[in-house]
C-alpha cells in the first residue's frame, strides 16, 4: 500500500510526504528525549542557563536575532546530506531533553510541557523548517547519487528560503510571547 502510493506520486508529492515523514520522526525523537530521566541538579542547571540567555538577549535587545540566528544555524546544517538529518534527531533529541529540565524543575510532567510546546505556533513553524531541511538534504544526498546534484542544489536553494522565512516568522512570535509572559 505505501509503496504504492509513493511509485504513483508526482516528485512534488514525494517531497511533501517526506518532510510530513520527518516531521511525525521529529516529533517522537523530541518526545523521547523528553522523557529521559535527568538528576535534579542538572535540570536546575539547564534551566537556569536558559532563562539567563533569555534574560541577556531581552536586556540587550537582541532576543529576536538571537533566537533567528541559532534556529537558522541550526537549519541550515540539517541541509548537509548525510550528516544534516543526524545532527538534526541529535539537536531535536537535546531539546526534548531541555524540556524535561525545565519539567523537572518546576516538578511537572514532561508531557505537560512537551503539550503546551506543542500546541504553539512557534513549534510547528521550526519544526516545519526543520523537517523541510532534513528531508532535502536526503533529497540532495540521493540526487549527488543520480549525478543530478546541480539541478537539485536549485530546489535547496528555494527550501532554504522558505525555512528562513518560517524561522523568521518563529522567532518574532517567539519574543512576542516571551515578553508577553515575562
Amino acid at each position: 500500500m505505501i509503496s504504492s502510493v509513493w511509485s504513483s506520486a508526482s516528485a512534488r508529492r514525494k517531497r511533501i510526504y517526506s518532510i510530513l515523514v520527518i516531521f511525525v520522526i521529529s516529533i517522537i525523537v523530541t518526545a523521547v528525549g523528553s522523557f529521559v530521566p535527568i538528576d535534579p541538579g542538572l535540570a536546575k542547571q539547564i534551566s537556569d542557563e536558559l532563562n539567563q540567555t533569555v534574560t541577556n538577549a531581552t536586556q540587550g535587545g537582541t532576543l529576536t536575532p538571537y533566537i533567528l540566528g541559532n534556529n537558522f544555524l541550526i537549519c541550515l546544517l540539517m541541509f548537509v546530506p548525510v550528516l544534516g538529518p543526524i545532527l538534526g534527531m541529535f539537536v531535536l533529541f537535546n531539546t526534548g531533553m531541555a524540556v524535561g529540565a525545565v519539567a523537572t524543575v518546576q516538578n511537572l510532567p514532561p508531557i505537560f510541557f512537551l503539550i503546551a510546546l506543542m500546541i504553539t505556533p512557534i513549534f510547528w513553524l521550526e519544526f516545519a523548517a526543520y523537517s523541510t531541511a532534513m528531508a532535502e538534504s536526503v533529497w540532495l544526498f540521493r540526487r549527488l547519487l543520480q549525478h543530478r546534484g546541480l539541478h537539485e542544489l536549485r530546489n535547496t536553494s528555494i527550501f532554504i528560503a522558505i525555512c528562513a522565512v518560517l524561522l523568521t516568522i518563529g522567532a518574532i512570535v517567539e519574543t512576542a510571547l516571551i515578553s508577553l509572559g515575562g
